[in-house]
């Protein structure tokens, strides 16, 4: 199973160029559970606010993250397969995302893509500014696959 460590950080970080032009940091990884942090700096909209964008893939990536602190990451590879997400305030400040997944979930999926080659599992998520004002929710359906399916 994947421990947890600072290769696992780096590659959240800087393993996708676009995430890592954005800034985006990892504040907390651990199994079954994750929080990233985006900054407002360098992601600024044309109205000032943090980019719309920018809190999409804040709230999209905690699954590649989720991947990496819970699966075994030789066996298995993961996609997102649906993302909706809604804006409810704008976000002017840094903006920060938690999510988690519980013991029992994590081994479902598990033993479901052992079994079949795949799994799907669904991330709620909540991203806070640092007023700690709620700015948007998502809903990601993310896909655990084998490796060579």
């Amino acid at each position: 199973m994947a421990e947890v460590s600072e290769e696992f950080v780096k590659l959240v970080e800087n393993g996708i160029e676009f995430i890592r032009r954005m800034g985006l940091k990892v504040v907390e990884m651990k199994r079954g559970y994750v929080e990233l942090k985006a900054p407002l700096q360098g992601n600024v909209s044309h109205v000032g606010t943090l980019y719309a964008g920018a809190l999409f893939s804040l709230a999209e990536v905690p699954g590649g993250a989720m991947y990496l602190t819970s699966f075994d990451v030789s066996k298995y590879y993961p996609i997102v397969k649906e993302m909706t997400i809604r804006y409810l305030k704008p976000a002017v400040t840094d903006a920060t995302v938690k999510v988690a997944m519980s013991e029992e979930e994590i081994q479902r999926v598990a033993r479901e893509a052992e079994e079949r080659g795949k799994s799907e599992f669904i991330l709620r998520a909540e991203v806070f500014d640092e007023n700690g004002r709620r700015v948007c929710e998502s809903e990601g359906t993310y896909q655990l696959r084998r490796m060579g399916t």
